[in-house]
């Protein structure tokens, strides 16, 4: 069980850092809608 926690708090640590920002989060998102979409033309 802890084990389980440690990995999930490393792998929300890596996501957040890697956004920094909640905004960037929504432009990462917003990013890959744009190549799903490009992708299904």
């Amino acid at each position: 069980m802890k084990t389980r926690f440690a990995f999930i708090t490393i792998a929300l640590a890596a996501l957040l850092s890697g956004c920094n920002t909640v905004h960037g989060i929504g432009q990462d998102v917003q990013g890959a809608g744009n190549a799903i979409s490009r992708a299904a033309r």
